[in-house]
């Protein structure tokens, strides 16, 4: 008998210290990713900048391309970057009766139905539907005035399957129906219209190599855990095992797919000029991200990645980029001795450098004392993952499968609900690794090969206006908001702040955001 129980007490105890020495390892901001961004963010520093802004508020109509009096179709308008996109054209002066929304839903943001932005049409449409995707993008616009030519038309496409928690080989159809049979149900309405820009929203993740978290004691980090990333091709996973899920893969198809169309005949007598935008990992802001925004609104938020070092950008830059590379390709079709830059990928993030985190918890905390970030075990939560990621993938695939008798155990296995679905370990190979994005070439000026993009938010200006936004909409964010992230449903009730910051700062923070 003591024999067992030494035993249990020997395998207990070398669990426990494996899962604090692995904590330990992966938890580590390596000296290669502190030397890009040695400085951290505070709660005083935070509350500057909030204060700051909204005593001079950022005029992104300063930073806008012109007025282009194109036609406009923006595949995923109602959704998070592409609300955006709707609105900053609507900023510069373009007809609402000249932009069309596709989306599988329809408009909740409160910003997309008041002011001119309820002129603008609605279809509701599935992507992966051919002939919807055809239907939509051939329905009659208000006719020109009798002195005008008929205007050219720009596709803006944003929409995507954000099934990042798959990984599996075998259900990546779950994610290429949207992300690349519709990305090619897109590409080719476009050129049946005759449009002549197509620009793409791609995903700097997907040139995000997969890692692995479970070490050996004499393994000191993970392989891969800081990956600087630039626009490099050959970055790009070759085999499906690289990449970090089956999202990423999707995309990867989506963009080449956008890419290899370019210069291609569009209509009787147009070529189709195409780009694509690669957002640095986290993209976030108001209007329904699932990121930062998400925090806000889900408030409790178990997290295990304070120190983990990643370029993030916000939603304004991000929808800015999409303009300058419309612009860009407008300038070369016109005659521009700026080098051809079409059928290219470019990643966009913040300027300056990225944060960890921990640094957006700090922010988040600060100026929006209901948000708390309590702390769980990496290695922990990582088995976890593992667990829920089997009962998940196994109903999957026996739903998928022909079998009555499959059919009949899937109904037995239990529905991963709500955001619990998110705890898989493609959320680790992710969130897990320091990523910092290079966007050097999208800033370079055009005469250069550039986008000329200067989104003028940083990332804590951009935490900032996420909060003062939240605040202002009484804490009630988008739908979409809620599907990121993890909270489990567990902390039903209000718990005190992980982080602590004074009551004098929290309010303060509250005033200067109203």
């Amino acid at each position: 008998m003591l024999n067992w129980l030494y035993s249990l007490f020997t395998i207990a105890f070398s669990v426990f210290l494996y899962v604090v020495l692995n904590d330990r390892k992966l938890s580590r901001l390596p000296p290669a990713a502190e030397a890009l961004s040695p400085v951290r963010f505070t709660p005083q520093g935070a509350l500057a900048a909030a204060v700051a802004l909204s005593e001079a508020p950022i005029a992104i109509d300063n930073f806008l391309p012109p007025k282009t009096g194109r036609r406009y179709i923006v595949v995923g308008g109602t959704g998070f970057v592409g609300g955006w996109i709707v609105l900053q054209l609507l900023r510069r002066g373009e007809d609402p009766k000249r932009i069309r929304i596709l989306d599988i839903r329809t408009p909740t943001r409160p910003d997309l139905r008041t002011g001119a932005a309820q002129q603008v049409a609605f279809f509701q449409v599935d992507i992966s539907d051919e002939q919807a995707v055809s239907k939509a993008f051939k329905a009659p616009w208000p006719d020109p005035a009798a002195t005008e030519r008929e205007p050219e038309t720009t596709v803006f496409h944003t929409a995507a399957n954000i099934r990042f928690y798959e990984r599996l080989l075998a259900l990546l159809p779950r994610s290429t129906q949207v992300n690349y049979h519709g990305t090619l149900n897109v590409v080719n309405s476009s050129k049946e219209i005759g449009a002549s820009t197509l620009i793409y929203t791609s995903s700097g993740s997907i040139a995000v190599r997969c890692s692995r978290f479970w070490l050996w004691p004499w393994e000191k980090e993970p392989q891969f855990f800081v990956q600087v990333l630039n626009d490099d091709d050959d970055l790009t996973p070759k085999h499906h095992d690289h990449f970090f899920s089956n999202y990423a893969a999707s995309k990867a198809l989506g963009e080449k797919a956008v890419r290899a169309a370019d210069k291609s005949p569009s209509g009787q007598s147009r070529t189709l000029r195409t780009g694509c935008i690669r957002p640095g990992n986290g993209t976030f802001g108001p209007g329904g991200d699932i990121l930062c925004g998400a925090y806000l609104v889900r408030r409790d938020n178990p997290h295990w990645v304070k120190h983990i070092l990643q370029s993030f950008i916000y939603v304004e830059n991000c929808a800015l980029a999409h303009l300058c590379y419309e612009q860009r390709l407008m300038e070369v079709e016109r005659g521009s001795s700026n080098p051809d830059i079409g059928g290219q990928a470019f990643i966009v993030t913040d300027a300056g450098p990225p944060p960890t985190y921990g640094d957006v918890h700090i922010a988040l905390t600060t100026l929006d004392n209901e948000t708390v970030f309590p702390v769980f075990s990496t290695t922990f939560m990582l088995g976890i993952s593992h667990i829920i990621e089997i009962i998940y993938s196994t109903k999957a695939l026996l739903l998928a499968s022909k079998s009555s008798f499959g059919h009949l155990v899937a109904n037995v296995i239990p529905t991963i609900a709500g955001d619990t679905v998110n705890l898989q370990p493609s959320l680790f190979a992710l969130t897990s690794v320091h990523l910092i994005f290079d966007d050097s070439r999208a800033r370079l000026p055009p005469h250069q090969g550039g986008l000329g993009y200067n989104g003028p938010y940083t990332t804590l200006q951009g935490l900032c206006k996420t909060a003062e936004e939240h605040l202002k909409a009484d804490r009630n964010g988008e739908e979409r908001s809620k599907a990121g992230g993890i909270s489990f449903g567990m902390f039903s009730k209000r718990v005190n702040k992980v982080q602590k910051v004074s009551e004098q700062l929290r309010v303060e923070a509250v005033n200067s955001l109203n």
